[in-house]
C-alpha cells in the first residue's frame, strides 16, 4: 500500500525531509574537508612568508601573504556556511514535526533566506539550487532571490595582506619593524642560493595550492 501511495502521490513529507537532511550532511562533510585542506596549506604558506621575511624579501612575502588573507576569509565563509547548513537541518526537523500534525510541509521564510545565502558559495551552489527547486515544489519556499556571487574587495585585501606581513616582520625582528629591510642582507653563499630557490619553489607551490582551493 505504501509503495502504491508513493507511486501515486510521490514521496511523503518525512521521506523528502530525510533526503534533504542527507544532502545537507554530505555538503557539511565536504566543507569540513575543504577547511582542513585550507588549514594545512595556509599554515605551510605562513612558514614560507616567515622565511621570505627573514631574508628581507618583503615583496614576495606580501604576495604570498595576500593568498593567506584570502584563505582566512574563505575559511570564515565556509564556517558560516556550515552553520547555515545546520540551521536548515534544524528548520527541516521542525517542519517534519509540524507535518505530522498538519499532513503537509509549510512555507518557511527562514529556510528560503538560508538557502539563498548558500547558493552564493560555489562549493555547494549546485546542490543548494537543486534542493531549492525541490523545496519550492514541496511548498516550503518560493522562487530564489538574488544569487549574485560576492567578490573580494581588492583594496581591503591588500591592506590586510600588508598587515599580515608587518605582523610577521614584527615577530621576527623582536619588534624592530623599521629594521626589517636589513634582515638577511649578507652576501649569499652557494647554500643560501639553493635555499632561496627552494623557498621560491615552496612559495609558488603554496600560492598555487591556495589559489586552487579558493577558486574551487
Amino acid at each position: 500500500m505504501q509503495s502504491i501511495n508513493r507511486f501515486l502521490y510521490g514521496p511523503t513529507p518525512e521521506e523528502k525531509v530525510k533526503a534533504w537532511q542527507a544532502k545537507l550532511r554530505a555538503e557539511t562533510r565536504l566543507i569540513d574537508r575543504e577547511m582542513r585542506q585550507l588549514d594545512i596549506a595556509t599554515n605551510k604558506a605562513r612558514q614560507t612568508v616567515k622565511q621570505l621575511a627573514t631574508k628581507g624579501d618583503v615583496k614576495s612575502a606580501r604576495i604570498l601573504a595576500r593568498e593567506v588573507v584570502r584563505s582566512n576569509r574563505q575559511k570564515d565563509r565556509l564556517s558560516v556556511s556550515k552553520a547555515r547548513l545546520g540551521s536548515i537541518g534544524h528548520q527541516l526537523q521542525e517542519q517534519l514535526a509540524m507535518a505530522k500534525v498538519t499532513g503537509s510541509l509549510q512555507k518557511s521564510t527562514e529556510i528560503m533566506k538560508l538557502s539563498n545565502s548558500l547558493i552564493k558559495l560555489p562549493q555547494i551552489s549546485q546542490t543548494m539550487r537543486q534542493m531549492s527547486m525541490e523545496m519550492t515544489k514541496a511548498g516550503i519556499m518560493e522562487e530564489m532571490l538574488d544569487d549574485t556571487l560576492e567578490m573580494d574587495d581588492d583594496e581591503e585585501l591588500e591592506t590586510e595582506a600588508d598587515a599580515e606581513v608587518d605582523k610577521v616582520l614584527f615577530e621576527l625582528t623582536d619588534g624592530k619593524l623599521g629594521q626589517a629591510g636589513t634582515v638577511g642582507t649578507e652576501v649569499p653563499t652557494l647554500q643560501d642560493k639553493y635555499t632561496d630557490e627552494e623557498t621560491e619553489r615552496a612559495m609558488e607551490q603554496y600560492r598555487e595550492q591556495l589559489s586552487g582551493l579558493l577558486s574551487g
